[in-house]
């Protein structure tokens, strides 16, 4: 028995063979018996848009790694910035990569004075920090010219650096604006996730150092998000690399995909379910009106995961330890209840719907004092060094720019009629 499938069009009587290849089979082959006949898939939930190395999804068994690594050993025994080169450069950095990769980013924080004082200062005062984050990361791209040479390895290597690096300060730079506080400069003797802190909390005092166990907490949640093959976002960032756009529109293009409430403000839905359900007496009621088809319950299941998501399992755990520290989330009682109640009725087991990576990690950021608005910009920081490794692979593999078909049901052709006589 060979892999491959058979396809035999009943109009004509001809057939033809296509392998699979990578679980896949090829649309080209598919045109050629079958010449504008088009799949039908909204959404792209059954069609491969690409071919990449970067991470790997078995919804089934609830497998997550990136370019091979099992996501629990990364978030054990990593740090972001290491998961970052992993995903941008393909392997994990020796001592000599890793410190020097370190180097850049730290020194590339900075972001120039006018996009601080002229650009971000000109938005309205109640601007969500998100629409702020999409615009300003859109705006990069005029200040660094040479981001247009898409194809010169040694500009597309400072824009990676310059994309992951600028994206804390200018995350922190909107939730400062947003709350009407001073702008907070980079600190380069401070790590990665406690550089974002200090920017994001500082006040008087001449330097800011986050709790170590929060910056790690901050730095795992960091490396859980930082890609998830093709999702919204990632998609969208490849879509626009595909026209070989800088990588600061493209990368804007996947903040404005994360911007929408069912992508990067999925943990805000979750945290504001649990408000709603405002205490452990009413989680019964609460579920028996999602299972009567009255609301929804937040945080749970996935278009990918048929199972427990890996990365849920490691933030439920990574919440216990800033519980710790920040007390005990007044909702996690809830939150706690809700998913013993979920994992055990036959309604949610039967329809595959566990708990996913929003869950827990909108429980984290309330405890360490991020408002909701923040939790879309959070998702961007890390999702950059994903977006960016989708960008350079997709250039890499010098990939036809994104054209998808549709079926037409408009009406056929007519005639034009003068508005007189219509």
């Amino acid at each position: 028995m060979t892999d491959s499938i058979t396809i035999t069009d009943n109009r004509t009587g001809q057939s033809t063979e296509i392998p699979i290849v990578n679980g896949g089979v090829s649309a080209a082959e598919w045109s050629k018996l079958l010449p504008g006949i088009w799949f039908y898939d909204p959404g792209f939930v059954s069609t491969a848009c690409c071919e990449s190395s970067i991470s790997y999804i078995d919804g089934e068994a609830g497998i997550l790694r990136y370019r091979g690594y099992p996501i629990e050993q990364l978030a054990e025994r990593s740090t972001y910035l290491e998961v970052a080169y992993l995903l941008v450069h393909g392997e994990l950095p020796t001592k000599a990569e890793f410190d020097a990769w370190v180097h850049e980013i730290t020194h590339h924080t900075f972001i120039h004075e006018n996009m601080r004082k002229r650009f971000l200062e000109g938005f309205h005062h109640d601007a969500h920090p998100m629409g702020m984050l999409v615009s300003s990361v859109a705006a990069l791209s005029t200040f660094y010219l040479d981001a247009k040479d898409v194809f010169d390895e040694e500009s597309r290597r400072k824009q990676v650096i310059r994309l992951i690096a600028k994206m804390p300060t200018l995350a922190a730079a909107a939730h400062r604006f947003s709350v009407g506080m001073p702008f907070v400069y980079p600190d380069n003797s401070l790590g990665f996730a406690p550089n974002f802190l200090s920017m994001m909390w500082k006040t008087a005092e001449p330097r800011f150092d986050a709790n170590p166990a929060l910056a790690r907490a901050l730095d795992i949640l960091f490396i859980l998000h930082a890609d998830h093959e093709q999702n919204c976002s990632t998609t969208a960032m490849r879509t626009v690399g595909s026209s070989h756009a800088d990588p600061y529109s493209a990368c804007a293009a996947a903040c404005a995909a994360l911007y929408g409430p069912r992508h990067g403000g999925a943990n805000e839905a979750v945290i504001r379910m649990l408000e709603s359900i405002g205490s452990m007496d009413n989680v019964d009621s609460f579920v028996d009106a999602v299972k009567q088809g009255h609301g929804r319950l937040q945080g749970f299941g996935h278009r990918v995961y048929k199972n427990y998501d890996p990365r849920a399992r490691i933030i439920k755990e990574t919440a216990d330890q800033v519980f710790a520290i920040t007390g005990k989330n007044p909702l996690l009682d809830i939150a706690l209840k809700l998913e013993e109640i979920a994992l055990s009725d036959e309604y949610f087991t039967s329809r595959r719907l566990y708990p996913n990576v929003d869950f827990y990690s909108g429980l984290i950021y309330q405890s360490m004092g991020f408002p909701l608005a923040m939790y879309p910009v959070l998702f961007a920081i890390p999702r950059t060094s994903g977006w960016l490794a989708h960008w350079l692979e997709l250039l890499d593999q010098n990939s036809k720019i994104a054209r998808p078909r549709q079926l037409y049901t408009g009406p056929a052709e007519r005639g034009y009629v003068s508005m007189d006589e219509r």
